[in-house]
């Protein structure tokens, strides 16, 4: 593999980059594998997709879609896809999968979750794992994705909205404004700390440099501070991943063992063993990737359950005392705001509740025919029949049936269903993501290999011979029956309302 960087007349590779110190280290952890792992640098990193199961079944997409694929070991939608074209095909845009990186699709894939349970995903950017984490809760409990940076969460909330997720809550905060806030309240967490980035070097060589300055050292202390909130916001009985994608034991085994020695109720669980694991340096259930065992980058990741024996006290204590908090600050607001004004259950507007009528009666006519999905129209029910409407100025949500704390940073609340303009309502971008083509009374349903589809991801106005529809009709459009966006229809031809920042290019 070859880097952009020279050094004098001659380009160098990964290996030849990788700091002495580092390659010391690593002979002291894998002794005569040591050549086998450094000429792993050598080769081209690998590519994969994870597919959205909520939207399409495993087999079905690995049937029609047009990518040399084969299965990822530790996770049952993942598959390494090496292709150019990932990120141009319809399903994409669709939502139909993600493009993440094969050892990436690891700690969510070792985070046993049910349906209805309330889970936090701590470090949640760009969205890789809180995807499939709400995949897994197939639209009962709830998510929170949080990132401590706000510009990385923006892009969060972005693969969320394509994703199609509704039950889920984006906030930018620290772990300890996000524990002061929720208390012990999630029954399942995933913690994908941040770190020195040695696991993915050959993926990006600019980390060898960021390394030679921030090492190890730099982290361990931040990732302690960063579980320590983790476990205290975990009920009894609940489980906690945690994981980075480094090699160093400072930040690995050491850091799971001082949260084990400093929370006496934690234990280390034991996960699955799946081709190419390798046990933890001294904690042997945790899970290690290493680049010249398997087809993928560099990971780590450990199970951690909290007993309920000792804690029921303390949860108890706390979830009061959140409980009590919570009703002396009022509910959340429904989705960020600068005001920071709490938001609250209204009656709908008339053109709201009509609108959502509408996708009501389609999905119960539809649900399970036609080849769409069960899951699917069981998903979009629930949403019409258990979420809250709330109206911020002309911005129209709804929002998870749980009472969620204020004082915290939301950038989304639930699902943003459109907006009311002059009295009229306009439906939202993320409402058609999470809608299919059994979801709606007004459909362009185009196959894949239809030139339109590009046309219209590029926001193109699109020619439409149909006569069955009429004007000021919004329409839904969809690909291979999954939502795309919406259009407008008048005069034989429909005005794109794909969202302008997603467009193709």
């Amino acid at each position: 593999m070859i880097l952009f960087g020279k050094e004098g007349n001659g380009i160098m590779s990964v290996r030849e980059r990788l700091p002495e110190t580092f390659i010391t280290r690593m002979r002291g952890q894998l002794g005569e594998e040591t050549e086998e792992f450094l000429s792993s640098y050598e080769r081209e990193a690998t590519s994969g997709i994870r597919i959205n199961t909520g939207k399409v079944t495993v087999e079905e997409a690995a049937e029609r879609l047009p990518f040399d694929l084969c299965p990822v070991p530790w996770t049952d939608n993942g598959f390494y896809a090496h292709a150019s074209s990932l990120s141009r095909h319809p399903w994409y845009y669709a939502g139909l999968y993600y493009i993440q990186e094969p050892s990436a699709m690891l700690p969510a894939s070792l985070l046993p979750i049910a349906p209805g349970e309330r889970v936090l995903d701590l470090c949640a950017a760009p969205g890789g794992k809180a995807t499939e984490l709400s995949s897994r809760l197939k639209g009962n409990g709830l998510l929170i994705a949080n990132d401590v940076s706000a510009s990385r969460a923006k892009a969060l909330v972005k693969n969320l909205a394509v994703w199609g997720a509704a039950n889920v809550c984006v906030t930018a905060e620290t772990p300890e404004r996000l524990y002061g806030a929720f208390g012990c309240f999630f029954d399942k967490i995933l913690v994908d700390a941040p770190c020195s980035g040695e696991g993915m070097f050959r993926r990006d060589s600019s980390l060898i440099a960021s390394w030679t300055e921030r090492g190890p050292e730099l982290y361990a202390p931040l990732q302690k501070e960063i579980l320590t909130c983790a476990v205290r916001m975990l009920k009894p009985g609940g489980m906690l991943l945690y994981s980075t994608c480094t090699f160093s034991e400072e930040e690995d085994e050491a850091v799971v063992a001082d949260v084990l020695e400093h929370f006496p109720e934690l234990s280390l669980a034991a996960p699955e063993k799946k081709a190419g694991f390798a046990p933890g340096i001294g904690l042997e259930d945790c899970v290690r990737l290493y680049p010249h065992r398997v087809e993928g980058e560099g990971h780590f990741a450990a199970l951690l359950q909290k007993r309920i024996a000792g804690c029921a006290d303390e949860w108890s204590e706390n979830e009061d005392s959140r409980r009590s908090s919570r009703r002396e600050k009022g509910r959340a607001p429904a989705a960020g705001s600068a005001d920071g004004k709490a938001g609250r259950a209204e009656r709908m507007p008339e053109p709201v509740g009509a609108f959502l009528a509408r996708i009501s009666r389609s999905v119960r006519a539809h649900s399970g025919r036609d080849g769409f999905s069960v899951e699917c129209a069981s998903a979009v029910r629930t949403i019409l029949e258990t979420f809250r409407y709330v109206q911020i100025g002309e911005q129209c949500l709804l929002v998870p049936p749980i009472d969620l704390p204020a004082g915290i940073r939301y950038l989304r609340t639930g699902l943003r269903i459109g907006s009311l303009e002059h009295g009229r309502f306009a439906p939202s971008q993320e409402l058609a993501m999470r809608l299919d083509a059994s979801c709606f009374d007004t459909v362009l349903d185009l196959r894949v290999d239809d030139e339109r589809v590009l046309r219209y991801l590029k926001g193109e106005t699109l020619a439409l011979e149909e006569a069955d529809r009429q004007r000021g009709d919004w329409v839904l459009v969809c690909v291979d029956g999954h939502g795309l966006g919406w259009g407008k229809y008048g005069n034989g031809s429909l005005k794109n309302k794909y969202y302008p920042g997603w467009r193709l290019q």
